[in-house]
């Protein structure tokens, strides 16, 4: 596509071919995935619905931690508690075991640290695990976790696949108090004797559906039988199956479930499909949503990694500032893509299903399911990277 179209400005409507809404045509394809009605893809409506205003029960200043956190929390923006740190920070202040059932992007990450970082200023013996489906996620939590013990002397270390094990090993050899870290890394550094999990009386198990669903079961059932009989232990997840249960019984005690999910999908996001007749005009349907002026931060979601990348560059040479994150690029690769992302410096992320979990970016306006998930729970998890807290958001799913 030439330059001029690049450049040139025009109002961008969706032609009958290709127009929101409307799921007839839809032809159910067993090796794209699992069957999804399409009809799951649309909520209009429900964005214009009045919503209940919370008022939660504290203020940060009410709970009993260091006003050193408090001043933290206060630089970071948060002016009151969402609903989850209002129930789960007196919980784990109170050393309750606790299971947290809540929508992506309400405020989990700080309802479990906050108290913990707290934990661990009465005790700096205290060493607490957190333990991930993911490497973003991990990355993600301890950005956070920084942010929080800003002016505070603790440390972590965050051991994910991908990055330089040597590095990783030499900051477990200094004095810290929290790890992070995905099932897979933390299982070979604890075989390797570079993390000794008897020294760990907290565990927080984050997205615990997601590592069921990748598989990282036996893993997860590892790291815990090697911790101590008596721990604190924070499990998370947005839906609770069998295995979550399972695993709630065999490790936790007595924990207080603290519920805070409205609904598969969050309230505040608005959610269409575009139908596309010709599939040769994909790209082309892509171009013409991302050059419209609403659409100023737009993650945009593949099935292949082969693919993410593709379409990543056919973006690019139309003239687009666009990045990429998939599994065939290495850790460094991937964090200058969310760098660049989260910094603006470019407006469109294109990615497969690695990034549709733990990613807490700012004000994105748009999810675009270029390919269908291909689970429902993955659709759900896409989405949840825009309308996070009490933010708008819209996603767009293509559907052929």
């Amino acid at each position: 596509m030439n330059r001029s179209f690049n450049n040139r400005k025009r109002r961008v409507t969706f032609p009958s071919r290709f127009k929101p809404g409307g799921a007839s045509g839809y032809r159910r394809n067993i090796q794209r995935g699992e069957f999804i009605d399409p009809q799951k893809f649309i909520n209009k409506t429900i964005i214009d619905q009045k919503e209940e205003c919370f008022v939660p029960k504290y203020k940060f200043q009410d709970f009993k931690i260091n006003q050193q956190i408090i001043k933290n929390i206060e630089t970071r923006g948060y002016i009151a508690p969402t609903p989850i740190q209002d129930q789960v920070i007196p919980a784990v202040l109170n050393d309750r075991d606790v299971v947290g059932i809540a929508n992506t992007g309400t405020g989990k990450t700080a309802a479990f640290l906050v108290p913990l970082i707290n934990k661990i200023l009465l005790n700096p013996k205290e060493k607490v695990l957190i333990v991930t489906p993911t490497r973003e996620l991990a990355l993600q939590i301890n950005q956070e976790f920084k942010f929080f013990t800003k002016q505070i002397k603790i440390f972590s270390v965050c051991c994910v696949g991908g990055a330089n094990l040597a590095r990783q090993i030499a900051e477990l050899g200094y004095n810290y108090n929290l790890v992070v870290g995905t099932t897979g890394r933390l299982k070979d550094l604890i075989e390797r004797k570079k993390i000794n999990l008897s020294k760990f009386n907290t565990v927080v198990l984050d997205e615990v559906d997601r590592m069921m669903d990748m598989g990282f079961i036996n893993d997860t059932r590892f790291i815990m039988e090697n911790t101590p009989r008596e721990k604190q232990v924070l499990l998370f997840s947005a839906t609770l199956s069998p295995k979550i249960e399972e695993l709630i019984g065999d490790f936790l005690q007595n924990p207080i479930k603290i519920s805070v999910k409205t609904g598969d999908t969050a309230q505040n996001i608005e959610q269409d499909i575009v139908r596309i007749i010709d599939g040769s005009k994909k790209v082309d349907i892509l171009h013409e949503l991302l050059i419209k002026a609403e659409f100023r931060k737009v993650l945009v979601f593949g099935r292949t990694k082969h693919g993410v990348e593709n379409l990543s560059q056919m973006l690019i040479r139309r003239g687009l500032k666009a990045e990429s994150i998939h599994g065939n690029k290495n850790h460094s690769q991937r964090q200058r893509a969310l760098e660049s992302f989260k910094a603006n410096h470019v407006r469109i992320l294109v990615a497969t299903d690695v990034a549709a979990r733990g990613l807490d970016i700012d004000n994105i306006s748009h999810v675009i399911n270029y390919d269908k998930p291909a689970t429902y729970d993955d659709y759900i998890h896409r989405i949840g990277r825009t309308g996070r807290g009490d933010k708008k958001g819209k996603s767009l799913t293509f559907i052929d």
